[in-house]
């Protein structure tokens, strides 16, 4: 495990400071405000931590209020919705400086068997013939429209080994393309003990699932996004629903495209499979998409 991941599981690690109230620390992101995903995992976490290990989570719902300030812990205070025989419901709101930033609604089931189909997984190369995030983010360091966002960026995700299946929106900038994207993702190292139980996979996908998903909106439009400077943008809200058991240090494959942009809006959705073949989850987020006057 390195380093990177190490300080990944820390950041998911929260504080209690008082009976279903949480604290996380924050870190800088890529651009300067708290990476939505951190945000989203965190507040998975704390409403895991109050409710019963058998239960697991099977969806989530929420929505970006207020950017995120990376120089501040956030709190995490959790409403006990619902306890039921099968089902159990939590509310979470992430407090910064006396304001909410951001709402999660999560649902967590007991293990039942029931009808079983899927869609089938599509076709990609395998992830080790892929570039990895250090030996492609170079080439595109020309394009970006500052110097050293290609060091960020692969500062960023240096806890998650990361592989675009084709050329990433930053490079194709200018050629619209069909609005589809695909990447294979797995934790930078495996998960042992005490560490490895079904939540925290859970909340490493989750902490994953909101660096690419708008991917496919930018390329429809030819668009690069903020890292060339051609869209302003920012993720509004998130769904996930967890369909079958995963492993986040193996390698899932990442199946995203947009279906629609309109009114400055752009909508992403997506199934994440794993290397077998299983459908584990599926997504969908809408963001901010604005072309800068």
């Amino acid at each position: 495990m390195n380093q990177a991941l190490e300080s990944l599981l820390d950041l998911l690690d929260l504080e209690q400071i008082e009976q279903d109230i949480f604290r996380g620390q924050s870190r800088s992101a890529v651009v300067p405000r708290v990476f939505g995903g951190q945000v989203a995992a965190q507040a998975l976490v704390a409403a895991g931590r109050t409710v019963p290990g058998d239960r697991h989570a099977h969806s989530l719902h929420a929505y970006f209020l207020r950017p995120g300030d990376p120089g501040a812990p956030i709190v995490y205070t959790v409403d006990r919705i619902r306890d039921g025989r099968s089902f159990t419901t939590r509310r979470v709101v992430a407090v910064q400086h006396g304001q909410p930033i951001f709402h999660l609604s999560a649902s967590f089931q007991t293990y039942e068997d029931g009808l079983e189909h899927q869609a089938a997984m599509p076709s990609a190369p395998d992830p080790e013939t892929l570039p990895t995030a250090a030996e492609m983010l170079p080439r595109y360091a020309d394009a970006f429209v500052e110097p050293g966002v290609a060091e960020r960026l692969l500062e960023a995700r240096e806890a998650v080994d990361l592989r675009y299946v084709d050329a990433p929106p930053f490079g194709s900038v200018g050629t619209p393309q069909e609005p589809r994207s695909q990447v294979w993702f797995r934790t930078n190292g495996k998960l042992h003990g005490v560490i490895d139980e079904p939540l925290l996979h859970v909340c490493l996908a989750t902490y994953v699932s909101d660096m690419t998903l708008l991917d496919s909106v930018l390329l429809a439009h030819g668009r690069g996004g903020w890292a060339v400077g051609d869209v302003v943008g920012a993720s509004l809200d998130h769904a996930m629903w967890f369909h079958r058991p995963f492993r986040a240090d193996e390698w899932l494959l990442y199946d995203q495209e947009s279906p629609s942009a309109s009114g400055g809006r752009g909508l992403g959705q997506a199934r994440i499979y794993t290397r077998d073949g299983q459908l584990a989850i599926s997504v969908i987020q809408e963001g901010v998409v604005r072309v800068p006057r």
